[in-house]
Order: C-alpha cells, then sequence, then structure tokens
C-alpha cells in the first residue's frame, strides 16, 4: 500500500474512517459532540498490517476532515493523542482536553 491515506473511506454510517484491505479493516472511531466537534475516541489496526502508515492515515483524514469541517477535533484516543502532539501542524483543529 504505497500511499494509505488514499484508501481511507469516512464510513458516516459507522461512525469511523476506515481502510479494508481484503477481509481486514482497520479503523478510527469517531463520535460527533455537538454541531462542532469530532471526538476521535479508538483506533484498531489489525495486528499484520501494523507498521504500514494505515494508523497515521486514518487520523490525518480525521483531522482533514475536521478542518474542511470547520470542526475541532478531540484526540481521545490514545494513538490520535501522540500523533498530534509529533504534528503541530495540526494544532489548528485539535481541541484542548
Amino acid at each position: 500500500m504505497s500511499n494509505p491515506t488514499e484508501s481511507v473511506v469516512n464510513n458516516q454510517e459507522k461512525s469511523r474512517f476506515e481502510v479494508v484491505n481484503g477481509s481486514q479493516v482497520s479503523k478510527l472511531l469517531y463520535q460527533m459532540n455537538g454541531s462542532d466537534k469530532i471526538d476521535l475516541v479508538h483506533s484498531e489496526v489489525p495486528e499484520d498490517l501494523a507498521g504500514q502508515g494505515i494508523g497515521s492515515a486514518m487520523v490525518t483524514t480525521a483531522l482533514q476532515y475536521a478542518r474542511d469541517n470547520n470542526l475541532m477535533a478531540i484526540p481521545s484516543c490514545p494513538f490520535v493523542a501522540s500523533y498530534v502532539q509529533r504534528h503541530p501542524e495540526w494544532n489548528d483543529v485539535v481541541a484542548e482536553l
């Protein structure tokens, strides 16, 4: 998977960003919090797909979605919180906890 970001889909029906790889689904679950916040609550990447950048791609896509839709992202998921600490370019869309 050369650019995992291209494979990320916002599955609004299931409230998650996801990457489908065969029968395996990586996901970043979210909850809308009012009309102006998206709470990124939990991420999962199957063990044998770990280390390929899929988790980071889902977070990037979710944060870009927040930016594009004038939402503040709440990094409740530890992986998301760690990602935004390492990537200050997203500070404008990340809500303080």
